[in-house]
C-alpha cells in the first residue's frame, strides 16, 4: 500500500490511500513505539479493506489533538479526498481521542476509539500530557454513534470517566491490558468488520463482532 502525503505542516503529517466508493476511514495515530520518531500510520489494512479510500493523521508533538494544528489538518485531509456519504474516525490511545474530538468539527457516521482517555492525568502519558492544559476530552459529539473500547485490566478508571449516554455503546474487555487491546482485536480479525458495522451504521453487526471478540456492553447493573 502505497500513501501519497497530502498535507504535511509540522506536527501534523496527513497521508491518503487512494480508492473508490463512498465511504471514508480517518485513522489517527496513537504515540507511536519510538518518542524520536514521528508516529506511524495505523489500521492501514482493515481502513483499506475492498479497496476504499482512507486518510491516516499522525502527529509528533503527541498533543492528543489539542495542536492548533489539528483542524487545518483535518480539513486539509478531507478535501484531498473529496466528499464521502460515510465517513467514520478511528484510532488507539492518543489517536482515539484525535479520533473522538474530530467529531465535533465534521460530520461523522461514527467513531471508532480503542482505549481513549477520559483525563489526560493518567502517569502512563505524563510524559506528553503535562504540558497539555486541558485534560479533559470533549465527548461525546451530538449526532454521531460513538463506540469505545477499553481493556478493564489496566484502564478501568479511564473507562469509567465517560459518561453514559444515548450516541455512545462501550465495549469491556475483562483482562484485556491497554497496550494489548489492539491486538488482541487484529487477532481475532475483527478489525475490519468493525469498520464496516460502524460505517453502515450496523449496530447489531458490531455486537456480534464485540460479543465473538469478549467483549461485554457496559451496563450499571454489572457495577461499573
Amino acid at each position: 500500500m502505497i500513501l501519497q502525503t497530502v498535507y504535511d505542516t509540522p506536527p501534523w503529517h496527513v497521508a491518503l490511500a487512494p480508492g473508490a466508493g463512498d465511504d471514508l476511514v480517518i485513522a489517527f495515530s496513537s504515540v507511536g513505539h519510538d518518542a524520536s520518531r514521528p508516529p506511524s500510520p495505523e489500521f492501514v489494512a482493515s481502513a483499506t479493506a475492498g479497496g476504499r479510500p482512507a486518510l491516516f493523521i499522525s502527529d509528533n508533538s503527541r498533543s492528543w489533538g489539542f495542536d492548533p494544528g489539528f483542524t487545518p489538518a483535518l480539513q486539509s485531509g478531507l478535501s484531498a479526498t473529496g466528499p464521502a456519504t460515510r465517513c467514520i474516525t478511528i484510532g488507539s490511545s492518543m489517536g482515539a481521542v484525535c479520533a473522538l474530538r474530530a467529531a465535533h468539527l465534521v460530520p461523522l457516521t461514527a467513531v471508532l476509539a480503542f482505549g481513549p482517555q477520559s483525563t489526560l492525568n493518567d502517569p502512563r502519558w505524563t510524559r506528553w500530557t503535562a504540558r497539555l492544559a486541558d485534560n479533559a476530552p470533549s465527548f461525546p459529539a451530538a449526532g454521531t454513534w460513538h463506540v469505545l473500547f477499553h481493556g478493564l485490566a489496566d484502564d478501568r478508571d479511564q473507562a469509567l470517566g465517560f459518561p453514559e449516554t444515548p450516541n455512545v455503546d462501550h465495549i469491556l474487555y475483562p483482562g484485556i491490558l491497554h497496550s494489548d487491546l489492539g491486538p488482541h482485536l487484529k487477532a481475532k480479525g475483527a478489525l475490519a468488520g468493525l469498520i464496516d458495522a460502524a460505517l453502515f451504521s450496523d449496530r447489531r453487526r458490531l455486537l456480534r463482532i464485540v460479543a465473538s471478540t469478549g467483549g461485554v456492553q457496559r451496563r450499571k447493573s454489572m457495577g461499573f
